[in-house]
């Protein structure tokens, strides 16, 4: 039986993580699971410490975890999430090289060589999942980054056949909405604003997802609130910080961005957001430079 099925005794955990619940994650009762299940469960809990921003902690509880590739995976992932690029780039590059066919493997190498801008090698590490609906999902993102609407849609309709109501297949044809914009704005908003607002399922996470559905609907003070929700949960989440960025700057808020610009610099100084931005401004510079006066 699949573990994360919904007969699956890991079910509520697998939620929990992708629901941005990483304490949730962290506080789960490991005690009673089947054998079969220690070492999904283990790596769900070290992938929720290093979400949390506590990577070097992860690291440091897995030195008596054996040298397998799950652990393997995840000792590197942590590596990647600490800044140390060279030595996990390395392990990653070691551990797909010998055991591609392990999930764990193909969940945080695919996600580590996208990064890396990598992403035929991740594209092609991740197909080799055998059903695994987060390997799926992280396709279909890398599918949207490459502006690749069709084939990410061509993925979650197959996944859709087998796994109709499940929580990653839901989240990924939201992702899709908000990429094809029009009715389906709505349809992605009912689905983050649902995960958003239910106490079972409530994060940063889904309060973030769901200021992004009311901003491309247009609902700036509904898609504030859920930011300030958001912030007041976490004031150094980068996720949220970054939108509420950019929704300052649609608003007209100039002293509220510059606010939020100063915290994520603060944060987070190589965040892609910031790196767009000082691309941009050279760009504009650079053209402003042929029209000055001679």
């Amino acid at each position: 039986m699949d573990p994360f099925s919904a007969e699956g005794e890991l079910l509520t955990v697998h939620n929990a993580f992708h629901q941005g619940q990483y304490q949730a994650v962290l506080d789960f009762d490991t005690s009673s699971l089947s054998q079969s299940n220690i070492i999904p469960a283990r790596v769900l809990k070290l992938r929720a410490r290093i979400a949390s921003g506590d990577a070097q902690g992860a690291l440091s509880s897995m030195e008596k975890d054996t040298a397998g590739p799950d652990f393997l995976a995840v000792k590197a992932f942590a590596q990647y999430s600490l800044g140390d690029t060279p030595a996990a780039m390395k392990q990653i590059e070691q551990i797909v090289g010998s055991s591609s066919e392990n999930a764990t493997v193909q969940i945080l190498g695919g996600i580590v060589l996208q990064l890396e801008d990598r992403t035929e090698e991740a594209l092609s590490l991740l197909s080799k999942h055998q059903g695994n609906l987060e390997a799926i999902t992280l396709i279909i993102q890398i599918h949207l980054q490459q502006n690749r609407t069709d084939l990410a849609l061509k993925e979650v309709s197959a996944a859709k056949k087998w796994a109709q109501d499940n929580l990653l297949v839901n989240i990924a044809e939201s992702w899709i909405g908000m990429r094809v914009g029009g009715e389906s704005y709505q349809s992605a908003f009912y689905v983050f604003e649902e995960m958003a607002q239910t106490p079972s399922s409530s994060s940063s996470k889904s309060l973030i997802s769901q200021a992004i559905s009311e901003l491309h609907l247009g609902r700036f003070p509904e898609a504030e609130a859920a930011l300030n929700q958001a912030l007041q949960n976490d004031p150094k989440d980068t996720a949220a910080l970054a939108n509420a960025i950019v929704l300052a700057t649609i608003m007209g808020k100039s002293a509220e961005q510059q606010q939020y610009l100063t915290e994520l610099q603060r944060q987070q100084s190589d965040h892609v957001l910031l790196s767009d931005l000082e691309e941009k401004r050279g760009l504009f510079d650079q053209a402003a430079g042929k029209y000055a006066a001679k």
